[in-house]
């Protein structure tokens, strides 16, 4: 790596202790032990997805991710799981350096919880109320996410959020941006810009080493940034967060679930937690039969836009490489 590069990585590798300060975006059913453990391995920083995994299945996920990689990895969990503070435990029982917390504000006791097992916590920040609100809280790390992302997104674009919020908080606390990285220049500007690292998904999908099914990975070859759809709110009192992936049938299905649920809702049949939960459960189902079973028509494709950038299968190495030298280039270049 360049000095110009390792310098403005710095801080962002110190926090990570990674070589590279790329973090890779929690996906259920794709950020598993061998996408987690590779993208470590490759220098940068693993996150395992938990998603809606019971205790059980994350801790078994972690101990096989650690007899794969000897390298700091994170855990991604999501503030509405009914089992949080068990999973927090989980995480300190194997040592876990880093917890991502995503999907709202840190239940009350949850950051406490993470710092008891010695983790550093990291928390999206949608905006920059939250960012300042979730630094007085006592987090470790942001990660700004422009609606640009695959999967859940906020909705403000990363360009605008940047720079709302790095000159504002890059200061006090690592703050990594994500949303629509595709290549190595971006990532360069956004260090420039004083963010410590980046976040990527999508780019990532269609590395060797990660398990999706090869249908999955045909359909983000082949997609286009126009086809990265977010998903459209069909009722306003379900809190319903956009979801972006390739269109298709299964984009139909949720507008059908939406209002399924609704009318659940309004027969009195569940609350709105658990009306939350069942839209959670919809697209965890639908991103395995897209993922695992390589039902791309009916199955969920969360992309983010820089899908339109992923050209072919390679090893997650090579990936991390070409990056690494996109943004060596072009801070050459500046």
């Amino acid at each position: 790596m360049s000095p110009a590069l390792s310098a403005l990585m710095a801080r962002g590798n110190a926090f990570l202790g990674s070589e590279i300060a790329i973090m890779a975006g929690a996906m259920s059913w794709i950020s598993e032990r061998h996408l987690v453990s590779a993208m470590s391995n490759a220098g940068g920083f693993g996150v395992i997805a938990c998603g809606a995994m019971p205790p059980a299945l994350l801790d078994a996920e972690i101990a096989a991710t650690k007899a794969l990689t000897a390298r700091p990895f994170g855990v991604n969990l999501i503030t509405m799981h009914p089992d949080l503070m068990e999973l927090i435990s989980i995480c300190g029982k194997h040592g876990v350096t880093h917890v991502v917390l995503a999907g709202g504000l840190p239940p009350a006791g949850s950051l406490e919880a993470i710092k008891a097992i010695g983790a550093k916590v990291i928390c999206f920040a949608p905006a920059l109320v939250m960012g300042k609100k979730l630094i007085r809280s006592g987090v470790d790390a942001l990660v700004i996410e422009g609606n640009e992302a695959g999967g859940h997104i906020g909705p403000v674009s990363t360009s605008v959020l940047v720079q709302e919020i790095l000159p504002e908080l890059a200061d006090q606390v690592p703050v990594f941006v994500a949303g629509g990285i595709g290549r190595g220049e971006t990532i360069a500007a956004y260090l420039k810009m004083g963010a410590a690292g980046v976040q990527i998904g999508t780019r990532l999908v269609c590395a060797h080493e990660c398990i999706a099914h090869p249908a999955f990975k045909k359909a983000f070859i082949r997609a286009s940034a126009r086809e990265a759809v977010a998903s459209v709110q069909i009722d306003p009192r379900l809190p319903v967060i956009p979801v972006r992936a390739l269109k298709n049938k299964g984009t139909e299905e949720f507008t059908a679930k939406q209002l399924e649920v609704a009318k659940a809702l309004d027969a009195g049949e569940v609350d709105m937690a658990a009306a939350q939960l069942q839209i959670e459960r919809f697209w965890a189902g639908a991103l395995r039969r897209a993922v695992i079973e390589g039902d791309v028509e009916n199955g969920s494709v969360m992309a983010g836009q820089s899908v339109g950038m992923v050209k072919a299968e390679e090893p997650l190495a090579d990936i991390l490489a070409t990056l690494v030298k996109e943004a060596e280039m072009a801070l050459a270049n500046s």
